[in-house]
């Protein structure tokens, strides 16, 4: 049944005369009868009793008004509700770590400021398991540190970031090194599938294969508590992940030779995600709030 039957029926329990209510609402007669006659097929009984030329609720009639009118008008007040406000619903994103503790908090905290009537659902995954998650439709947008090249997938970047290798040894800063001259540190990385360790290895190029890996951490501030406690220590992050133990001088940036360590981060969706005016203004939000944070 549909609303519009619905609709139709409400009326016809108020005005029981099809020739009033045919010129109070500007459709025919027929028009009516047929959405009537719809509506009692699909019950499968009359719901009016046909007494002239007027129609009186049945009891089949007057038990599916009593059932159905309250839902009828949780309807129409769910329908006024979206069609006066710009922005409602649910929306389901993901952040790989820095992007998600760094750049996203902020800028969803703004976004709900201006639009309370929005929800936003909110996971940090690694970059890997973002772009599974977009391409499988469980999310609606994610945010990546790597490149995607799914073909079911479209991608725009929104900010870039400066990875640095960083030490607590301040003599390692004081010097100009080239990553192989580096390798008899214990070198430790994000998990397989980060977009920071994947970033950083495709840097280094053939170098990257003899890279030892010491250990592996998910949690930055593990990185930084194993920096911090030994000096022989040493690691690739984002800049903004050590911002306040630099300015501190607790921990060190290594200056190195003939590597760039620069990086876009990235909003992907799925390509046949549909563009709905949710999806399209936090889209916008975010792309202009990142653009100000540059």
């Amino acid at each position: 049944m549909t609303l519009k039957e619905l609709s139709l029926f409400y009326h016809l329990c108020e005005e029981t005369h099809l020739c009033n209510l045919s010129k109070k609402l500007g459709i025919t007669q027929s028009a009516i009868s047929l959405a009537i006659q719809s509506l009692e097929k699909k019950i499968g009984e009359p719901l009016f009793d046909r007494i002239g030329k007027k129609l009186v609720l049945s009891e089949k009639g007057r038990l599916f008004y009593e059932k159905t009118y309250p839902h009828f008008e949780a309807l129409k007040e769910a329908q006024l509700f979206f069609s006066h406000n710009a922005l409602a619903g649910n929306l389901k994103i993901a952040s790989s770590k820095t992007i998600g503790e760094y750049l996203m908090p902020s800028i969803v905290y703004d976004f709900r400021l201006s639009h309370p009537d929005v929800e936003i659902c909110k996971t940090i995954q690694n970059s890997a398991s973002i772009i599974a998650m977009v391409k499988n439709g469980e999310i609606d947008i994610g945010f990546i540190e790597s490149s995607c090249e799914v073909k079911e997938i479209h991608k725009e970047v929104i900010a870039y970031d400066e990875l640095i290798v960083v030490s607590s040894d301040k003599a390692l800063h004081n010097a100009r090194c080239y990553i192989d001259e580096l390798f008899d540190k214990k070198w430790i990385l994000r998990e397989k599938g980060s977009g920071t360790r994947e970033v950083f290895l495709e840097a280094l190029g053939e170098s990257a294969k003899a890279l030892p890996l010491f250990l592996e951490f998910s949690e930055f501030e593990e990185a930084k508590t194993l920096l911090l406690r030994y000096q022989n220590a040493i690691t690739c992050l984002s800049r903004v992940v050590v911002e306040k133990e630099l300015k501190r001088n607790e921990l060190f940036e290594v200056n190195l030779k003939n590597i760039s360590l620069k990086r876009p981060f990235y909003l992907i969706y799925h390509k046949d995600k549909y563009a709905s005016k949710l999806f399209s203004e936090f889209k916008r939000f975010v792309l202009e709030a990142s653009s100000d944070r540059q």
